[in-house]
């Protein structure tokens, strides 16, 4: 592939990919979360520049640009995973909450416009990541492997605010109580109720 395909490749891709986040970024303006939303869009943008200029220009310095891109997104999923996680363990206290409906978005915890949103960054994020390793699958140097497979490290990022906004503003239902929960609070309560009859005869 010649660098003048590329560039081609890379004006279209960006020009479609721009309109797209736009048009995803306006459909979740009302729902809660939005700015977790589109801080999960601008930052695919900005891993979609950043790597595909590495993959078409190919020099030391594009490549640095690409690969520290990558890592410092990939730090943040892994602190908004963390955080998320944390979240959830709190919730869970009280609300009935899974893995997939946490950092997949499944089920009705999730607005659909949300879920579609947040679940096409990730794709987007895991398109990129192999569509530029793949296309620059050798170093400059011509040995096999080139920095730009670092963004495969990139998903982190999707899945991380995948469980942030969903940890934060899901509407999980009510966790069902154990029959050994419910019998402990009988009884609690029955003995409640005794203290106080044994209060009023005494």
């Amino acid at each position: 592939m010649t660098d003048t395909t590329v560039f081609g490749v890379v004006g279209v891709s960006i020009g479609h990919g721009n309109g797209i986040l736009a048009a995803m970024d306006r459909g979740v303006a009302n729902h809660a979360g939005h700015g977790i939303v589109r801080g999960d869009v601008v930052a695919t943008a900005v891993f979609a520049v950043t790597a595909v200029y590495a993959a078409a220009v190919f020099s030391t310095t594009a490549q640095w640009i690409g690969a520290v891109t990558a890592i410092v997104l990939f730090a943040i999923g892994v602190f908004a995973f963390l955080w998320a996680y944390w979240n959830a363990v709190q919730r869970s206290r009280t609300d009935e909450i899974s893995v997939a409906q946490l950092y997949f978005l499944l089920g009705p915890p999730t607005p659909s416009r949300v879920r579609l949103a947040m679940l096409l960054c990730l794709f987007a994020q895991v398109v990129i990541a192999a569509a530029t390793t793949l296309a620059r699958p050798d170093g400059p140097d011509g040995n096999p492997g080139s920095s730009l497979a670092v963004g495969f490290l990139v998903p982190m990022l999707g899945f991380g605010l995948n469980g942030l906004w969903s940890s934060v503003h899901g509407d999980f239902p009510p966790r069902a109580r154990l029959p050994a929960e419910a019998s402990r609070e009988g009884a609690v309560t029955a003995s409640g109720d005794e203290i106080g009859q044994n209060a009023d005869h005494g």
